[in-house]
């Protein structure tokens, strides 16, 4: 296949190899997002991706400033961070509002400001899985059954709990879950808790609850088989965004169409920020030292560059 390259595409060209080789690589974001070529940078992008125009060079997202700085001088208060504890079992999940992060770590849940400096953390019931904010509460899916085995087996729930103070305010059974309820996210009245899968299913499950926990439907979808289900759950920049074990993000659109499956490692907190970027949560457990956790800072264009699964 041939391409005809006009003036407007030959000043992307430059511009783009300009991004990849890093002379402007705080440009990149504004290159695909808003710049003058407009409709061209999707083009341009995939042209990239398949080694068009020689530039030898391979395919990658400008990197996000991990201190606040965002485009054109504007800062923000999040920044990649360290929670400042560490706990017995490992980092579940994450979520934040304008003046905290909310940390999962299995048996405590940990409330910090945004610079990892812990506020409040209280014990819960093993397992505590990811968890969302919503209008002043925070809410976290848990499982006090098996995980990933055959129906009957698991004991799913979503505990509510003050974001303020971090004290329980209910508790909602969610028994749809059959195979363990691991994580949560909201958007547009609705929440959607994601959990275990036995091995060899060829797909994941979305169980979609109104504000009062009410079970409306389940959704169906076509990942394929994920290790132990999916952990992490977020809506975001227009799309749901689902992090599983073995480095597997899955990405759908606002009705659950899955539009992309990536080799990313998300499976232990993604979170969707008002300033247009994101929280990727990693962790680590070292015996005795106890388990860590963080988050870094990504954006919705630096994840759909990831190679595809």
């Amino acid at each position: 296949m041939s391409v005809g390259i006009g003036p407007g595409m030959l000043a992307g060209q430059v511009l783009l190899g300009k991004c990849l080789a890093g002379a402007c690589r705080k440009s990149c974001d504004a290159l695909f997002a808003r710049s003058s070529l407009g409709r061209w940078g999707g083009f341009l992008l995939g042209l990239a991706a398949i080694g068009g125009w020689g530039f030898g060079l391979p395919l990658v997202a400008a990197e996000t400033p991990q201190d606040g700085t965002l485009q054109n001088g504007v800062t923000s208060r999040f920044a990649a961070v360290e929670c400042g504890g560490s706990y017995r079992h490992h980092l579940q999940g994450v979520c934040a509002d304008a003046d905290a992060i909310y940390w999962s770590f299995t048996t405590t849940l940990v409330k910090t400001d945004l610079a990892g400096k812990v506020l409040r953390e209280i014990p819960v019931a093993n397992h505590h899985g990811d968890l969302c904010q919503v209008d002043g509460k925070v809410y976290v899916a848990v499982n006090l059954g098996k995980f990933n085995r055959p129906a009957g087996e698991a004991d799913s729930w979503v505990y509510v709990y003050d974001a303020n103070s971090l004290d329980e305010l209910a508790r909602h059974e969610v028994p749809e879950l059959v195979h363990g309820a691991g994580g949560m996210g909201f958007h547009d009245g609705k929440f959607i808790v994601i959990g275990g899968l036995p091995d060899g299913t060829p797909e994941n499950y979305l169980y979609e609850y109104d504000e009062s926990f009410r079970f409306r439907r389940r959704h169906v979808l076509d990942s394929g088989w994920t290790r132990l289900g999916i952990q992490t759950a977020a809506y975001h920049d227009g799309q749901w965004w689902f992090g599983c074990y073995g480095n597997d993000l899955l990405v759908t659109d606002a009705e659950f169409r899955l539009v992309g499956q990536y080799k990313y490692d998300c499976g232990l907190g993604i979170e969707g920020l008002p300033d247009g970027r994101m929280l990727s949560a990693g962790g680590k457990c070292e015996g005795d030292a106890g388990c860590r956790g963080w988050v870094k800072l990504v954006t919705p264009q630096e994840l759909h560059m990831a190679p595809k699964k």
